[in-house]
């Protein structure tokens, strides 16, 4: 659905950002602004500032920031749309009808329709349990340890044993039996219907935004399969949801729990590790890393201490660096998974496996080095020069060292040969003496590339801010002036405004950018939001040093005799003028 601009903006106007936020996190003010602790990660002092002013949220800890748009697209998981109807709907606003054409509608309906189905189906589960029919599932999850409050939460259910109980309940529902197949809970055919779960504990799996999308069942008593989970339809995809999604990505922990099964998961949540999420009847794929890799969130993986739970977390560890997402593996031994570890040894044990987990290099490394015949010199440096070659990976000379140090001990091999190998391998033959000299000079580099950019930060915060008209401000100021492309362009938006006596909505801007690209907002509400002293000497200074930043990369630039001359004088000027921004 594509809403109008003035749509959008009037919802923007219509929801204020610290009632918003407010209904969801504890702010407290103080001086012009409104704090609280962050609910986008784990803090204790809080650093998320919001600001009724502006009309922004921004958070010091962790990056975070935007309008409320941004944070009802962030906080709830929803697409622009989505946050844009939620607000309309809180603010009693009429959504426009939506323009979309005739097919996509009807896709939509359908869509709509199938999660109706889906809803009134974990219901039914959800009341046969507790009849006379799901005793024996009821007993089966009070046997795992689970408490009346823990069934609710996750809404476990049963299957019948026999006949098409829950073909005959949605059919007094009012469904017909061309959308009841294609919900695949069932199977119909010219003979007839039949359920496609009975005599099963039922899961439902939720979306992101807690809608029921598929189920998963284990049988009671004997039979085969053992689990079984709903095929993939218009509603589910098992590649891109993981199950209990929608509870873990509100938790305060700093990472995700990732296991392999329904029972590990649910019974982490009920020993308060409210983190845990799991792949849905299928490996672990990098639709699903992109999906943790929203939340900002290191992944502990916690699968099954087994052969074949060691064989996925190797298959997982990639993918989850692939997508730039900090990995640790958790040691269960000698329990075989994270349900039978709780039941027998408690959550404070578990709470120490995962301050003790191992990152996914040694991971790695400790499964191919328990492989391998110590009694065998040939094994022993085929590993050490796999091991080599790993550490040669890393980009940085100080992580590479690091490393070499740890391994030499941790795998028995000396370190002035696994150095050697590792430099070897990544052709680095830079003496000792010119890689120090080289890092200096980095160093002094990236030193000196922060301080000019301080200029250029400053006074985006500062336009961003200043009450002084347009004809004052571009006397001294350009938007080329600007090194940084983004903050150039935010310069001429900014200066337009105040050119047409029309301020631009700061909003709006962080709306326009994040679409082109979700960093560029990030940055806009660090800046809009940043404390800065708006003294007149101060902004004053910088106004300078920015503009004989932008003549010195003029005069680098090998001008022509005439302009050479023309911007040395400029310069010198420059250095010579009294900038005054007050009458």
């Amino acid at each position: 659905m594509h809403f109008p601009e003035d749509f959008v903006e009037e919802v923007r106007s219509r929801n204020d950002i610290v009632s918003v936020i407010s209904s969801v996190v504890a702010l407290k003010k103080k001086g012009g602004r409104y704090f609280g602790v962050c609910p986008f990660h784990n803090e204790k002092t809080p650093s998320f500032s919001v600001s009724g002013e502006n009309q922004l949220y921004y958070c010091f800890g962790c990056g975070a920031g935007g309008n409320v748009v941004t944070f009802v697209m962030q906080y709830e998981n929803f697409s622009f749309q989505e946050a844009i109807t939620y607000l309309a709907e809180r603010a009693g606003m009429e959504v426009p009808e939506d323009t979309a054409s005739a097919a996509a509608k009807k896709e939509e309906d359908k869509r709509k329709q199938l999660l109706a189905v889906y809803r009134d189906a974990a219901a039914f589960y959800y009341y046969q349990l507790r009849s006379p029919v799901g005793k024996a599932a009821l007993s089966y999850f009070e046997r795992r340890g689970l408490t009346e409050e823990t069934i609710k939460k996750f809404g476990l259910g049963y299957a019948p044993r026999s006949g098409s109980p829950l073909y005959a309940y949605l059919k007094k529902k009012g469904y017909s039996d061309e959308l009841l197949d294609q919900s695949k809970l069932l199977k119909i055919d010219s003979r007839g219907a039949w359920d496609r779960f009975f005599n099963r504990a039922m899961f439902p799996i939720m979306d992101i935004h807690k809608r029921v999308i598929a189920f998963g069942g284990r049988v009671m008593g004997e039979g085969e399969p053992k689990y079984l989970n709903s095929p993939e339809s218009d509603i589910f995809d098992k590649s891109r949801n993981l199950y209990a999604l929608y509870l873990a990505k509100s938790s305060r922990r700093p990472y995700f729990l990732l296991c392999e099964g329904y029972m590990d998961v649910i019974s982490l949540h009920q020993a308060g590790f409210d983190c845990a999420v799991a792949s849905l009847g299928t490996s672990f794929t990098s639709g699903h890393a992109s999906l943790l890799k929203r939340y900002n969130k290191d992944v502990i993986i916690t699968y099954d201490s087994d052969a074949a739970g060691v064989r996925a977390a190797l298959r997982a560890i990639p993918i989850l660096k692939e997508a730039g997402i900090p990995v640790k593996v958790l040691d269960m031994s000698p329990h075989k998974d994270p349900d039978e570890f709780i039941n027998a040894l408690g959550a404070e044990e578990y709470q120490k496996r995962i301050d003790n987990a191992v990152n996914a290099f040694f991971f790695e490394c400790d499964v191919a080095w328990k492989a391998v015949d110590k009694r065998d010199p040939e094994q022993v440096s085929g590993f050490q020069k796999d091991l080599a070659a790993k550490i040669a990976s890393f980009e940085d000379a100080l992580t590479r060292d690091n490393y070499i140090d740890a391994c030499s001990r941790r795998y028995f091999v000396k370190k002035q040969a696994l150095a050697e190998r590792v430099n070897f391998i990544g052709g680095r033959k830079m003496p000792e003496q010119d890689l120090l000299s080289e890092e200096r000079r980095l160093s002094a580099n990236r030193k000196k590339q922060q301080k000019d950019k301080k200029s250029e930060s400053y006074l985006i915060t500062w336009l961003s801010r200043t009450k002084l008209p347009f004809e004052t401000i571009d006397r001294y100021l350009k938007p080329e002036y600007f090194e940084n492309e983004l903050y150039s362009r935010v310069a001429a938006d900014i200066l337009r405004g105040k050119d047409e006596h029309d301020p631009v909505s700061l909003s709006r801007l962080i709306d326009t950018y994040s679409a082109e690209n979700e960093e560029y907002g990030k940055q806009l509400s660090r800046l809009f939001m940043a404390e800065i002293d708006e003294d007149d000497k101060i902004a004053a200074e910088n106004l300078r040093m920015i503009k004989r930043d932008y003549l010195n990369s003029l005069l680098n630039n090998n001008p022509g005799p005439q302009e050479l001359q023309r911007l040395i004088k400029e310069r010198a000027e420059l250095d010579k003028e009294e900038i005054c921004l007050r009458p």
